[in-house]
């Protein structure tokens, strides 16, 4: 699969802000430590794309970017909502990104699929199972992903995923931003979500 461009397009602090979709959109959420920003610049194979930072929480609004496949020739759109969790903001702040994300979540037309992060070290934790909860009952499809692989031995990267697979209760994604592992495989599962896979 190759990616012909991808671009910022929009960035909104409320859902009346975002523009309306006109492409298949799939979502990406995560606690704020988990390399969500890293995980989409991976699959995009841009490096600046999505801001990163050390500072949990970095995300503060809903992110829309734009993106253009060459093969096959499609367009898709992935939205970047803000991280969960630990991060270092006001109690009043972090409860406006969980409305922010709830009504995303259940009323934008436009979304195929979820994806839902966790870092391969700490696996799934009950915000994850709170969220994953929540998208059943949205009818929204989870992809599930965990992420920095490249922070375990090689030999123990399988055996790892396995597990954070029985604690999840479905297929759980292996994925190194630094690498590129496991890339491949989770674009066309997000492909195939959009409804613009193989």
């Amino acid at each position: 699969m190759k990616i012909r461009d991808a671009r910022f397009l929009a960035s909104a602090s409320s859902n009346d802000s975002l523009p309306a979709p006109t492409f298949p959109e799939i979502a990406f959420a995560g606690r704020s430590n988990v390399g969500k920003s890293s995980l989409i610049n991976g699959l995009l194979q841009r490096k600046k794309l999505v801001r990163t930072s050390n500072t949990p929480g970095a995300t503060r609004a809903i992110n829309v970017f734009r993106v253009e496949l060459a093969e096959p020739d499609a367009v898709l759109d992935f939205v970047d909502l803000p991280g969960y969790g630990w991060a270092k903001r006001s109690k009043k702040e972090r409860k406006s990104w969980g409305g922010l994300i709830d009504t995303f979540l259940r009323t934008r037309v436009g979304l195929r699929g979820v994806v839902v992060i966790a870092d391969i070290r700490r696996g799934f934790e009950e915000d994850d199972f709170e969220l994953l909860e929540f998208l059943e009952h949205a009818g929204q499809r989870a992809i599930l992903v965990a992420t920095k692989l490249d922070k375990l031995p090689a030999s123990k990267r399988k055996p790892a995923v396995a597990a954070v697979t029985r604690t999840a209760g479905t297929r759980v994604h292996g994925f190194s931003a630094t690498t590129g592992e496991g890339r491949e495989v989770l674009l066309t599962t997000i492909l195939r979500a959009a409804g613009v896979g193989e």
